[in-house]
C-alpha cells in the first residue's frame, strides 16, 4: 500500500498536526486478538550474529488469530499492551512485544515506512537535547551505528502523509529490560535479535498505525 493510498480515520489532529491525525475509533487490542498458537520464539527472527536476549516466553514473537479484520501487510502498535502486530492474510498476525514512548512522548496516528537502515547512525533531536542535555548533548553531531547505538541493529523510519520524517522509529535495542515498558523518546523498540525478523518482512511504504495510549 502506497502512502498516498492511506485512508485516515476522522478525528482530532495531534497538537499542530506534526505527527498526523489521531485515530477516531481505535480498535481495542483485546477485541482484535483471539487464541494464540504456541510461541514461535526466535526461530522466526533469529540472527546468529546477534545475542539472544533471553526474553521470557510470553514476550517472544508468536502468530495469533485476529477476531477482527486488519489489512495484511501492516504494522499496528497497541501501547497499552506493549504489542506490535505485523498483519498476515487470513486474519492472522505475528505479535511482538515492544517498549514504547514515555508518557507525553508517545504519538498516535497513521504513518508509513519511509526508510529502512541496518545498523543505523543516530543523532538526538533538538527536543531530546533540550529535555536532557547531560544525556544527549555529547551526541549532537551523531553516533555511528553499532551494538551500543540507541537505534540498535535495524530501524524503520516513520514518515507522515506529507513525506516528512517524523523522527519516530521502530528500532532495535540491546537492553531487554526496556521491553514492555514506557521508556523511549517516542519510538517503539524490540531487542536487536527480534527487530531483524520484522525488518526483513516490512517493505518500504508499509502503513503503520500507532494506536492511542488511552484506548
Amino acid at each position: 500500500m502506497k502512502r498516498r493510498e492511506f485512508i485516515y480515520a476522522a478525528g482530532a489532529v495531534i497538537g499542530s498536526g506534526a505527527f498526523g491525525p489521531a485515530l477516531a475509533h481505535p480498535m481495542d487490542y483485546a477485541a482484535v486478538l483471539s487464541t494464540s498458537d504456541s510461541p514461535e520464539g526466535t526461530n522466526l527472527n533469529y540472527d546468529s550474529s546477534i545475542p539472544d536476549y533471553q526474553q521470557p516466553e510470553e514476550r517472544l514473537p508468536r502468530e495469533v488469530d485476529l477476531e477482527e479484520y486488519l489489512e495484511p501487510g501492516e504494522i499496528h502498535v497497541y501501547p497499552h499492551d506493549f504489542s506490535l502486530l505485523w498483519t498476515l492474510p487470513g486474519k492472522r498476525a505475528i505479535r511482538y512485544s515492544v517498549g514504547i514512548g514515555r508518557p507525553g512522548l508517545y504519538h498516535d496516528g497513521e504513518f508509513y515506512v519511509g526508510a529502512k537502515r541496518e545498523w543505523p547512525s543516530w543523532t538526538p533531536t533538538p527536543a531530546m537535547i533540550a529535555r536532557n542535555p547531560s544525556a544527549y548533548e555529547r551526541y549532537a553531531d551523531g553516533m555511528p551505528g553499532g551494538p551500543y547505538n540507541p537505534l540498535g541493529s535495524r530501524a524503520l523510519y516513520l514518515f507522515d502523509d506529507t513525506g516528512r520524517d517524523t523522527y519516530l522509529r521502530i528500532h532495535g535495542t540491546n537492553d531487554p529490560s526496556t521491553i514492555a515498558r514506557r521508556v523511549s523518546n517516542g519510538c517503539a523498540r524490540l531487542t536487536n535479535d527480534l527487530i531483524i525478523g520484522l525488518y526483513n518482512r516490512v517493505p518500504l511504504d508499509t502503513r503503520v498505525v500507532l494506536h492511542p495510549a488511552d484506548a
